[in-house]
């Protein structure tokens, strides 16, 4: 078949990989001059197979109430403007229940676990490297209640069988040592030891450019205007004037899958959530991190790369804007020097912001719509590089009409209007 993938984002790279690999023709549709260039360009690095947890939980709403007035506050809110922000919030504190968390979560758990095992075979089998380590994430709680509301998320981690170790504060130095200094400040820690770290953004330039060995036809630069469709089948997309055709299409353009998908009459409850992160040059590596460390108080992650520090966190629903802001960038710099803080030079750092697409039941939209020939793989919010190959290789089996590996029928779009 001829397949066009909108996206040229991580999500959108691993589907055409695995859609070359099934033997099929593909071309990736993007604005960006090349992959990877805006979401999948400067997240916070992490794999976070065991650290995932849907954003709509119970309790959420207190917890937002109290962080609005905090000054290094991980949630920000800002009216953009649009009746559809308060209606994507109105969906998503309707999942801040036990039923709906538990079932979320099992969603998100069974595709990181299987993408974690796609990331072993694709290793394996490719050999490509991406800055990346096994160390595993070291969630840290610097407040004894963080610590006892914990628990709750360990009973799930339980359920699904992956590992975890409880630690009290000296014992975070056996995985990070340089924490030494910030002890006093740690009531306890979770340690999950199945979960890596690595650079996004050269995984996804690396995998591109197997894929053009494998045929693919990248068509950068090109902003889709319209797409063309009769009587619930897509013939057509048009981008910058020119016209492409395909038998089947994949949609995985993030935050922007909505706006592009509005003129089929599909309604895509996916909100743009900024983040920001620092890429901070490393001065020493014997002061900083090994893998990646959670601040689970401000909600910033901050994570090792070869010879650099990536700081990332914060959740902003202002709409579609990207602008660097003074003050989030003073958060990740206070909490990476309250940490870290002869580790690296945080006056040279990159300071970045992308826009997390993020679903009100926090689990990605992965397959079919009622269109015949168009597919999904979106909706990932801060776990599309955790999630990149395994919701990849599943869409790619849909589009195919190919068993997936995993359960997927709840994992598509019709789950909304159920």
């Amino acid at each position: 078949m001829r397949v066009i993938v909108l996206g040229a984002g991580v999500a959108g790279v691993c589907t055409a990989w695995y859609l070359l690999e099934a033997g099929h023709e593909v071309t990736i549709i993007d604005r960006a001059g090349a992959a990877a260039e805006e979401t999948s360009f400067g997240n916070a690095g992490q794999l976070s197979y065991g650290y995932t947890t849907p954003w709509a939980a119970p309790g959420i709403p207190k917890k937002a109430a109290k962080w609005l007035l905090k000054k290094h506050s991980p949630l920000i809110f800002r009216p953009d403007g649009s009746l559809y922000q308060l209606q994507w919030l109105k969906q998503m504190l309707a999942n801040c229940n036990h039923d709906s968390y538990n079932l979320n979560k099992e969603r998100m758990v069974r595709i990181s676990e299987y993408s974690r095992e796609m990331f072993r075979r694709f290793e394996a089998q490719t050999g490509l490297t991406f800055e990346g380590r096994q160390k595993g994430t070291l969630q840290i709680f610097r407040q004894p209640h963080e610590v006892e509301a914990a628990e709750k998320d360990i009973e799930v981690l339980a359920a699904y069988g992956v590992p975890y170790q409880r630690l009290k504060a000296e014992e975070c130095l056996q995985y990070e040592p340089a924490l030494k200094g910030a002890l006093p400040k740690i009531a306890g820690a979770l340690h999950l030891p199945n979960d890596g770290t690595g650079d996004c953004h050269l995984f996804t330039q690396k995998l591109a450019a197997l894929c053009v060995e494998k045929g693919a036809d990248f068509q950068f630069n090109h902003t889709i205007e319209r797409i063309e469709h009769t009587n619930g089948h897509v013939h057509a997309v048009y981008a910058s004037g020119q016209r492409f055709e395909a038998d089947r299409f994949v949609c995985a353009l993030g935050s922007f899958s909505r706006p592009a998908l509005a003129e089929l009459g599909l309604d895509v409850p996916i909100y743009p959530v900024k983040g920001y992160s620092l890429t901070v040059p490393i001065v020493d590596e014997a002061a900083s991190p090994v893998s990646t460390i959670i601040d689970e108080t401000y909600k910033v992650a901050i994570t090792r790369f070869d010879q650099r520090i990536r700081v990332g966190g914060m959740a902003e629903l202002s709409g579609y804007q990207i602008t660097l802001k003074p003050e989030r960038r003073e958060t990740l710099e206070m909490v990476v020097n309250d940490l870290y803080p002869n580790g690296g030079n945080v006056s040279r750092a990159l300071f970045w912001s992308g826009l997390r697409p993020m679903t009100p039941d926090s689990t990605p939209i992965v397959g079919k719509t009622r269109f015949d020939n168009l597919f999904l793989n979106t909706g990932h919010g801060t776990l599309g590089w955790t999630m990149s190959l395994g919701s990849a290789k599943i869409a790619a089996d849909i589009v195919c009409d190919v068993p997936t590996e995993v359960r997927s029928d709840d994992l598509g779009l019709a789950r909304y209007s159920a």
